[in-house]
């Protein structure tokens, strides 16, 4: 191989590790600009010729790589990996319903986010805690009748937390920025946040927490409300983690499969009233056939 042949060869094996071309990696990339003056007159150089500025701007790479981070920092659950809304199937009408509702919200978000009525809720008609207190002979009845459980609420709810991370932007003082988005699952939060708040130290972690949920996630994804049993010590979490997202008009996107009555006895009647009251239109009750035992069904014939 001659120099020349050697040197092209090198180039290409360099210009492979850059992760985008475009760039090569710096994050940013150069632009000739029109140079304006106040008036809005573009400059001349002193022979005359229109005057061109060269000024970095981000390269699109920077931002794919703000999502991923986003993505990472949202705690999606692994088994809703692939979630999306391309791949989420209507077979009945409940799961049309939601989906049209949770994708017509999602449009409107830039007008809802900032707005008192901001968020979205799928609850049950029928909720859990009712069918259990119902007797053993009217439970699988009413089961039937009502069911909440395997619907597409959660499939639906991290389809949203996704697209809000890769196509929203908040305004941030005098900049625009990513949505970032948390995804909770109700028992495994709460049972972290009360472990936080009884650790010894000096209740560090917990205020790590509650500020993570309350005040840096401009989106809360808050799966399964009201699934964690009643204590006083949960009803007050509950109340202050939606009171202060209420009092700063920070959207909730949640799931229960307890209906109106049940859920406000499960987390307290005030912090249900607020977050009724943030999901205003968007707060459907829902239920239908559970599509996870028909597909094992299907396995099983």
């Amino acid at each position: 191989m001659n120099k020349q042949c050697e040197s092209s060869s090198q180039i290409e094996t360099l210009g492979d590790e850059y992760k985008c071309q475009e760039c090569q990696d710096k994050g940013y990339i150069l632009v000739k600009k029109k140079a304006i003056d106040e008036n809005g007159d573009q400059l001349k150089w002193p022979n005359g010729t229109l005057r061109f500025d060269e000024v970095a701007i981000e390269c699109d790479c920077l931002e794919q790589s703000r999502i991923r981070i986003r993505l990472k920092n949202a705690l999606i659950p692994s088994e809703f990996a692939n979630a999306r809304f391309d791949n989420f199937i209507q077979n009945t009408d409940v799961q049309v319903k939601m989906y049209n509702s949770i994708t017509e919200y999602l449009k409107n978000f830039n007008q809802l986010h900032t707005s008192p009525s901001n968020s979205l809720g799928f609850i049950a008609v029928f909720g859990e805690q009712r069918l259990k207190d119902l007797p053993p002979n009217e439970r699988l009845t009413a089961k039937k009748l009502h069911n909440n459980f395997g619907i597409g609420k959660t499939h639906l709810q991290i389809a949203a937390a996704k697209w809000l991370m890769k196509n929203q932007k908040i305004q941030e003082n005098d900049r625009k920025r990513g949505c970032r988005v948390l995804c909770v699952s109700d028992v495994s939060f709460i049972e972290e946040l009360t472990a936080a708040k009884m650790a010894g130290d000096g209740g560090s972690e917990f205020q790590k927490l509650i500020k993570t949920a309350t005040s840096w996630a401009d989106v809360l994804v808050w799966d399964d409300i009201g699934k964690s049993k009643w204590t006083e010590t949960r009803e007050g979490l509950y109340y202050q983690i939606i009171n202060e997202r209420y009092r700063n008009n920070k959207p909730i996107i949640f799931s229960s499969n307890e209906d109106k009555g049940t859920l406000s006895e499960k987390i307290g009647y005030a912090a249900s009233s607020r977050l009724f009251s943030m999901a205003g239109q968007y707060l459907l009750e829902v239920e239908g056939e559970d599509q996870r035992l028909k597909r094992k069904e299907k396995i099983y014939v």
